[in-house]
């Protein structure tokens, strides 16, 4: 399973990245990091800077049929700036249209939203991003991981960072069910 970590090169929330990113690795997928800019993307601690890591792939050079799945790390700044970016929408959008599975969490379903395709979706994030949601056409809960297969496609959701586990466990047996598992 190759799968895709979209992120901006700033303001990702390293947790978000990096233990989705091990689970991936531990069930035998590849995983690779794409994004906005070649180089190296700045992970954040909240609102304190933390690691870097290295881009693998940059989003206007990445195709969706490279990639079995897409995961969207949050952090406040990550999704929004992904937002801006109209190759990083189209990336996503393909994923959903292509019926590849994307897994979200925290405020990463803002770049859903701008992708419009969670309207008729329910779905779960940081609960700042309720309205947002709503006015985009989904329907918001506040469970640790929402798994929703009705539309072109599964999208996996989760709130924040302590429900990781949970999230990447419905986000690797989603992922195997849709042929992109190990």
């Amino acid at each position: 399973m190759k799968v895709a970590f979209l992120v901006a090169p700033a303001g990702v929330e390293q947790v978000e990245l990096t233990d989705p990113w091990q689970a991936v690795r531990d069930a035998g997928g590849t995983p690779r990091l794409v994004s906005t800019r070649p180089g190296r993307v700045q992970a954040f601690h909240h609102l304190d800077k933390a690691d870097t890591f290295e881009v693998d792939q940059v989003v206007k050079d990445a195709e969706v049929g490279e990639y079995d799945a897409l995961v969207l790390p949050g952090g406040v700044a990550n999704p929004d700036l992904l937002r801006l970016d109209h190759k990083a929408v189209a990336f996503v959008r393909g994923f959903v249209d292509a019926g590849k599975p994307v897994a979200a969490i925290c405020h990463a379903p803002w770049t859903l939203v701008e992708a419009d395709v969670v309207r008729g979706r329910t779905l779960t994030s940081w609960p700042s991003l309720r309205t947002d949601i709503a006015n985009a056409g989904g329907n918001w809960v506040d469970e640790q991981v929402s798994v929703c297969t009705s539309g072109p496609n599964t999208l996996i959701t989760s709130r924040k960072p302590d429900d990781l586990k949970a999230f990447d466990e419905a986000f690797l047996e989603e992922f195997a069910k849709k042929g992109a598992g190990p």
